[in-house]
């Protein structure tokens, strides 16, 4: 009997053993304790490694710690990084992966996840996420095939009637409209996209939201990456449901629109609703403090002026304006501390009912109603979900702060829009709500030494410490989680952050929100003008605030990162936040070697020249600065370069005016849809030729383009190659005689020179986006045979990027560049036709 108990007492023994913390497990002996002291190492050294290694690599305690990670739910929160890995695996890939093999992979590895779901060690993580990320990849195939966005093709002018879905005004008084096409014509478009967004910059009167709307407009397709590795626009128009952008030639006119269905009502009044009240809060509050207070609250940042809104990047504070955790924790906490207040103020309210409860119910219903008008923003859906969580736990009387409702988020986030995981706003958001989460629960684990009492003002000593305390805390754990997405997203960090957040977080904390509360509650009634009044000073001092830290000039521009790097630190950053035993440490090394491969000095060889998706911008990297081709370059594309490669002083073209180049063709009509004549004109070869080698020759000696105006732009890059930009295809004979590189903005039908010059078009930068190209290894290479290519675009098989390959004439997708393999062989005479004729096709 006595065996029996004592073998129970030992089962029991290693049961309870297996779920001990590791503050609880007796120290392991040091296995160099047995060598001799006169060894190699001193005694105190061989201490010191044997500490280490047994505290980074314990033998003994791995299923202990896998144990207690179980115990605390932490792989529940495996389950979101799975579906999220899938889905970016997915949008990843260079083609369509196969449904079908996903589907059996997922079925295939069910089974063992379902096995091993109670296992407490690595093999169980690896079974459920052998099953979890083919489960992503197919929610993003199914998110893909469901949206099916018609992305326009090409660059087009027709006459468009449709209904207006959504509309912004800027600070200029320009209104951006997002309508739903019902036709086209002038020319009809074959394969017109669902949904467009115009700009009309013409003053008119603004038409309703629902109501019809129709105008001649310049339409254009989404634009793709400003560079390799950059943020892909027409990626996120495709899953955002916009096919094309563009603007208005002449104010728009209102027509009778089509009756909507209840769907679209809804979204109608909806889209009203925070449309009436953006201008209202726009009335209220003017100037750059009233755009603001409208976007705190229905996220319309639009009339917010380009200079204001650099200010607060560069301050730190561009969270500010995005709809997230911040705003809907602000309004939440307001709305629930504020109506407990009232109820209290109430005799004997809250003895009787539970105040507390129906704070939380009416905060719920508030925050839910802020979502519908804040436009539904990734970081916004996140927040209401934790907030939902968090309320609903609040009505149960249990506490739900926790990463697990992070986890629950998303979860709910990744399976509705799996495409939300490449998004810098979603990515952004989970690592700050990490990093804060899992701060905060080890500052509240930390050993804690008994506080001496005592002192000048203790109370209000302590109170302001901990406010001043838990602001700095915050703003250095959110600005040091999302520093890795800021370098990869935007390639710049602002240095003064943590100044601009610890100036004006108390304003945006005691003034701005809880009085923008207070002043929407107080509409219905007419008596929102006091707190409007307040929360614009609480503005006017932020924005006061952002310019001078911004004034101080601490941006810093980091460049491209490897995307190795990238991933590593996010993901070993993420597992660092998630586990809490010394499994973390595997975070640790992963984002140490990310870290390593940032910083490495490897073979990084700088692009020499740069050409915009359009054709309209080249660029000539030099060690002085950046030659361009244009005296106004489009800032939109060259902060992207000048970010992404760290570029230096921009030197602007030396423009000429030469008389003579051109001469006009005497029976030269070509007639239009509206019967109107235009005329051609060529080039008068022997004055070109002239104007163009004089420019050569300039250029040669000068780091920057010589243009003539409306006519071609010249220079010559460090390995001396000449390279020629035209804007009028009447001088592409002669460029194509002088030059080693010709580029032009028009889509011509030609592929190439047949001097063997390089010719890049319109059509051609139109199936490979933005061009960089990089010299050979050999100095002063031949342009054509050493000079490497690297398009923006990496794939045409993906939804998002196969309108590139459509032919309007045809109506099917490319395949092949047989027309550009013809052209190849045509005499120069007739591929200076070709140009002719084909600059009036689009």
């Amino acid at each position: 009997m006595a065996r029996v108990k004592e073998a129970e007492k030992r089962e029991a023994l290693r049961e309870a053993d297996a779920w001990r913390t590791f503050s609880d497990v007796p120290s392991l002996p040091s296995v160099l304790d047995d060598v001799p002291h006169g060894g190699a190492l001193p005694a105190a050294l061989r201490r010191v490694e044997g500490r280490l290694r047994h505290t980074l690599f314990p033998p003994k305690n791995m299923r202990a710690a896998f144990a207690e990670e179980r115990v605390h739910g932490h792989f529940f929160l495996f389950v979101p990084v799975s579906l999220g890995v899938g889905a970016a695996l997915w949008f990843a890939a260079l083609s369509d992966p196969s449904v079908l093999a996903l589907f059996l992979f997922s079925c295939t590895a069910f089974w063992p996840a379902w096995r091993l779901r109670h296992r407490e060690n690595w093999l169980a993580l690896a079974a459920g996420a052998a099953f979890l990320v083919p489960i992503g990849m197919l929610l993003a195939a199914f998110e893909s095939a469901r949206l099916d966005t018609v992305l326009l093709d090409a660059p087009v002018t027709t006459q468009i009637t449709g209904r207006v879905l959504s509309r912004e005004s800027d600070e200029r008084g320009a209104i951006r409209y997002r309508i739903a096409l019902t036709a086209t014509h002038d020319p009809i478009l074959k394969r017109a996209p669902n949904v467009v967004t115009i700009l009309a910059r013409n003053l008119h009167e603004p038409i309703p939201i629902g109501g019809g709307i129709a105008g001649r407009a310049r339409l254009n397709p989404p634009s793709g990456p400003a560079l390799v590795g950059l943020n892909d626009f027409a990626f996120d128009a495709y899953f955002a449901g916009n096919g094309a952008v563009g603007y208005f030639y002449k104010a728009p006119q209102q027509v009778a629109a089509k009756p909507a269905g209840l769907e679209e009502r809804i979204r109608r009044e909806i889209a009203t609703w925070r449309n009436n009240l953006t201008e209202h809060i726009r009335s209220r509050i003017g100037g750059d403090a009233g755009a603001i207070a409208a976007a705190l609250v229905t996220a319309e940042q639009r009339a917010i002026s380009p200079e204001t809104v650099e200010a607060l990047r560069q301050a730190g504070l561009a969270h500010v304006l995005a709809i997230s955790g911040l705003n809907m924790v602000l309004a939440a906490g307001t709305f629930l501390v504020g109506a407990r207040m009232l109820m209290a103020l109430i005799p004997g309210f809250a003895e009787r009912y539970p105040a507390k409860k129906i704070a939380a119910a009416g905060a719920l219903v508030m925050v839910t109603l802020y979502i519908l008008v804040s436009g539904g923003a990734i970081s916004a859906v996140r927040s209401w979900i934790m907030i939902c969580v968090m309320l609903v736990a609040v009505l149960f009387g249990r506490s739900a702060i926790s990463l697990r409702n992070v986890a629950l988020s998303a979860i709910l986030i990744l399976v509705v829009t799996p495409s939300a995981v490449t998004n810098p706003g979603f990515q952004m958001s989970y690592a700050a709500t990490l990093g804060l989460v899992a701060g905060y629960a080890a500052w509240r684990e930390r050993p804690v030494k008994p506080e001496s009492r005592g002192g000048v003002l203790p109370t209000a000593g302590g109170s302001a410490g901990r406010f001043l305390g838990g602001l700095v805390l915050s703003s250095l754990i959110g600005g040091f989680s999302t520093l890795i997405y800021s370098v990869g997203h935007f390639n710049r960090i602002p240095a003064y952050g943590l100044a601009g957040n610890l100036l004006t977080m108390p304003a945006i904390s005691a003034i701005v929100m809880p009085f923008g509360l207070v002043a929407v509650l107080l509409m219905p009634f007419g008596l929102d003008a006091v707190p409007f009044a307040i929360m614009g000073k609480g503005i006017e001092w932020m924005i006061a605030l952002s310019n001078w830290v911004a004034s101080w000039k601490g941006e810093i521009v980091t460049g491209r990162i490897p995307p190795t790097a990238f991933l590593l630190i996010g993901f070993g950053g993420g597992l660092v936040c998630i586990l809490r035993t010394r499994l973390r440490h595997a975070g640790t090394f992963l984002v140490l070697i990310g870290i390593g491969i940032a910083f490495w000095p490897g073979d990084h060889r700088r692009p020499e020249v740069l050409i915009s998706e359009d054709g309209r911008l080249v660029a000539i990297l030099r060690d002085s600065g950046i030659a361009i081709n244009r005296a106004r370059p489009p800032d939109f594309i060259y902060a992207q370069w000048r970010r992404a490669l760290r570029l230096g002083e921009v030197i602007k073209p030396t423009m000429r005016k030469t008389a003579g180049l051109t001469v006009e063709e005497e029976a030269a009509a070509v007639e239009t849809t509206k019967k109107r004549k235009s005329s051609r004109h060529k080039a008068n070869r022997e004055r070109a030729k002239a104007a163009m080698l004089s420019a050569l020759a300039t250029a040669a000696k000068q780091a920057d383009f010589i243009c003539e105006n409306k006519a071609f732009c010249v220079a010559v890059s460090p390995n001396e190659w000449r390279i020629v930009t035209l804007e009028d295809v009447a001088f592409l004979g002669i460029a194509c005689d002088l030059a080693d590189l010709v580029v032009t903005q028009v889509p011509l039908r030609i592929a190439a020179c047949r001097s063997g010059a390089k010719l890049i078009t319109a059509r051609h930068l139109r199936r490979t986006g933005a061009l960089e190209i990089i010299p050979g290894e050999e100095e002063n290479a031949p342009f054509v045979l050493e000079a490497s290519i690297t398009p923006a675009v990496e794939t045409l098989d993906r939804p998002w990027s196969r309108h590139r390959t459509y032919d309007w004439r045809t109506g099917t997708y490319a395949t092949s560049n047989a027309e550009g393999d013809r052209a190849q062989s045509r005499p120069q005479g007739e591929v200076e036709e070709a140009a002719a004729t084909s600059s009036n096709d689009f």
